[in-house]
């Protein structure tokens, strides 16, 4: 005698279904909902307990007026009802399901509320979906998106939340406790429909954890109220918005409306209907087909011309059937290819996710030593929004490869030669994900700022580059072109300005891929140097390295206006790295001097660096002379330019102790060679200086090495600036050398490792003015 499994609900035909014969439904006690035929369902509907195969039979018989035998009645039970999980075995024992297991779905489910608690908490919320409520909450929603979007904007609460850690990790648990309460719109939606909401609780969804509300039960309703349900959250996630809106206008807190844009990109990502979110059920209740992914086979061979008569193929209703098949060939392609993406594009985000989980454990740690607590829990944040997604990526491209070899192995069991054919096939595709994930120049690199991040980006062989060739024209140089003229061509080359990224060994060429650092610190780079100006800027945030950049720059002024800048800045975050800027620039102001404001600046700046040692060093010498040089001055002080070149050449080989000292004996050189022109002391003018800042204890460090002392010098004398030589500017006698270079390289002295903390930083500067015996 047939008996019913228990906790088996019978929820009756499917009301406003998409398939021409509407199907039954059934709910297990393990929450799984089933369709069944008409016939299935009457005869699981006869199973009672007490009849026998020929009481089922009779009633089924008496149903839909046709004669239907026991034994009929046997092998729907025995092919169809039982191995569902819907009936006892036949000694008596519950029987074992085994759960659906799809590949979008949610896993690790940990339930917070029982069906029992879900309806008790969730009643008084069912009163918010009357018309009397629903319409101005929805208006006022329309109306306070359309003003933040379109009046307000989102920078100035954008800046607060990061100028605030706290404020910004307040807006992250009010986004995550909205996602929550996106699930009480749905649970509230059904009770408020008269359908019974089950167990609430979280679970995680491809890589991020998500919360979900169990309304099977909504299946019971018609095709307004399922669909009620389904934009239930989203209703919800509004009245968020609008709460949020009225703490924005009571308090001011402007990091408060990024509450209202996390609900819209809530919103925005629940109403995809490729994935099961929001927008996936609205779309299966609207077309009244439960589960669109198991209409994708089908479908598809519903497509081939010798399938278009076939039954399978027949079962939606023309329209159902044809919004079905448009979402159909729109999921396929896209999921293809997104996860063909996900695999190409894995060792790069891997990278990028890596560099990233660095950089915010290290700022975990000074902001522990801080004892910021806001910070701290917003770095932890971070760490898990990092770590989840590659987690996630990696655990979908493992899942896919088994379920597919599973698959493929049992289809071919039995069949050796379609099984050899999987086994080439499947050693191909291994080689295939070899040679995309090998580590071959940088396929690891991670992803920069500057990048595009298109699809076709994401192939291997776009990371192929060359530099640049004659007559060849690459998207990732910029030339600088009059609009009014032709560029030129191979066959009509012209002399052309090309802006291309300066290379780590100092080779502009484009022979050796330069790389820019990603700007990681707290406040914006500084401005480049303008006209007259001298800077030297090393940035570094790469661990284990020594980034050098010095600029040796000599200025002649003309017009009596002298507001050059000198600058060095180094920049650090980084692990055991070394980090040096020099700037040296000897200003020559000639004739009536009427404003001589020069700037000497240093900076040397630690953030997030570990056992690194940077340093800044700014020497600026000012000079107001009467007159021009004489051509033997001239001569001497080109000779002696040439020899503080070759000394800014080998600067790596100088310990940065030593460099001051050095600098100091080549402007003392320069004042000989003017003051011996003169026939005058110099005596002490205006100039420019800056304080040093407060540096790391200790030896700076170095390689050892000495630079050459400043020679008596006899060479062939360099042009007197013209007269119409504009301020600034270096005649062709004057230098202005950039040499950065990138060399490994350890560390000597530990510098602090707290955010934009000084490391060492020096600058000085000199003034004097020269005039002839009177």
């Amino acid at each position: 005698m047939p008996v019913r499994a228990r906790g088996v609900e019978l929820l009756g035909e499917q009301r406003g279904s998409g398939y021409r014969q509407a199907p039954a439904l059934v709910r297990r006690a393990d929450g799984q909902t089933i369709q069944l035929t008409p016939l299935l369902y009457l005869v699981l509907a006869a199973v009672d307990g007490r009849r026998d195969l020929a009481g089922i039979a009779e009633m089924v018989g008496g149903e839909i007026g046709r004669l239907v035998s026991p034994d009929d009645v046997r092998l729907l039970i025995e092919s169809k009802l039982r191995p569902l999980g819907l009936l006892r075995s036949a000694d008596g024992a519950e029987p074992r399901v085994r759960p659906v297991n799809p590949l979008l779905a949610l896993r690790l489910r940990y339930v917070v509320s029982d069906p029992a608690v879900t309806r008790r908490i969730t009643a008084p919320f069912a009163a918010l979906f009357r018309p009397l409520l629903l319409v101005p909450v929805v208006a006022a929603f329309a109306a306070v998106a359309g003003w933040l979007l379109s009046t307000k904007g989102l920078a100035s609460a954008t800046w607060q939340a990061f100028d605030k850690p706290g404020l910004l990790l307040l807006v992250v648990a009010v986004s995550i406790l909205s996602a929550g309460f996106h699930e009480f719109g749905h649970a509230a939606a059904c009770r408020y429909g008269g359908a019974t909401p089950g167990a609430m609780g979280a679970g995680i969804y491809v890589a991020w954890p998500a919360f979900y509300t169990d309304v099977s039960d909504s299946y019971s309703l018609g095709r307004a109220g399922r669909v009620r349900v389904d934009l239930g959250g989203l209703y919800f996630n509004a009245i968020v918005a609008v709460a949020a809106f009225a703490v924005w206008a009571v308090t001011g807190w402007d990091a408060v409306l990024l509450v209202i844009a996390a609900q819209l990109l809530q919103m925005v990502r629940q109403l995809a209907p490729y994935v099961r979110a929001d927008g996936y059920h609205i779309l299966a209740d609207l077309t009244g087909v439960p589960d669109l992914y198991s209409r994708i086979k089908p479908t598809l061979l519903g497509l081939l011309p010798n399938r278009w008569g076939s039954p399978e193929s027949r079962t939606l209703k023309p329209w159902a059937r044809l919004l079905v098949t448009l979402w159909v060939l729109t999921v396929v392609p896209l999921l293809l290819t997104t996860s063909a993406l996900m695999v190409l594009s894995l060792p790069r985000v891997a990278a990028t996710a890596w560099a990233n989980l660095v950089r915010q454990w290290r700022t975990l740690g000074v902001n522990l030593d801080h004892g910021d607590v806001a910070a701290v829990g917003l770095r932890l944040v971070s760490i898990v929004a990092i770590v989840l997604p590659l987690l996630g990526m990696s655990l979908m491209v493992v899942r896919m490869v088994r379920r597919g070899s599973l698959r493929v192995w049992r289809a071919t069991e039995g069949r050796p030669v379609r099984r050899a054919l999987a086994v080439v096939l499947a050693a191909a595709v291994a080689a295939a994900l070899a040679w995309v994930w090998w580590p071959n120049g940088d396929r690891y690199a991670p992803i920069q700022p500057h990048e595009r991040g298109t699809v076709f980006d994401a192939l291997p062989a776009a990371h192929h580059t060359v530099g640049l060739r004659d007559g060849e024209v690459v998207s990732n140089r910029t030339s600088v072109w009059a609009a009014t003229s032709a560029p030129p061509t191979r066959e009509h080359p012209r002399l052309a300005l090309v802006l291309a990224p300066r290379a780590a060994n100092g080779d502009a060429s484009g022979s050796t891929r330069a790389t820019t650092p990603a700007w990681v610190f707290p406040f914006n780079p500084p401005a480049p140097p303008g006209a007259g100006d001298n800077q030297a800027l090393a940035v570094n945030t790469e661990d284990g390295t020594t980034r050098y950049d010095v600029a040796f720059a000599l200025v002649w002024v003309t017009d009596g206006t002298a507001l050059n800048r000198n600058e060095a800045y180094a920049l650090a975050s980084c692990r055991g790295c070394r980090t040096v800027a020099v700037a040296f620039q000897v200003v020559l102001v000639v004739g009536q001097a009427n404003i001589v404001v020069p700037q000497n600046i240093s900076a040397a700046v630690n953030y997030s660096c570990v056992e690194c040692v940077t340093d800044a060093l700014a020497q600026q010498l000012v000079l107001t002379i009467p007159h021009a040089l004489s051509a033997d001055a001239m001569a001497k002080l080109t000779a002696l330019w040439q020899q503080i070149e070759a000394f800014a050449a080998n600067i790596e080989t100088v310990p940065v102790a030593q460099l001051r000292t050095e600098l100091q004996k080549y402007e003392q050189a320069i004042l000989a060679v003017v003051r011996a022109d003169l026939g005058a002391n110099p005596q002490s003018g205006p100039g420019a200086s800056a304080s040093p800042s407060e540096g790391s204890p200790g030896d700076t460090g170095g390689r050892n090495g000495a630079s050459p002392a400043p020679p008596d010098a006899t060479a062939t004398p360099i042009p007197a600036p013209a007269p119409n030589t504009q301020p600034g500017q270096a005649p062709s006698g004057s230098s202005n050398t950039s040499r950065p270079s990138n060399t490994d390289g350890p560390s000597s002295t530990d510098a602090p490792s707290n955010p934009a903390s000084p490391a060492t930083g020096t600058g000085s500067a000199t003034g004097a003015s020269a005039s002839p015996p009177g």
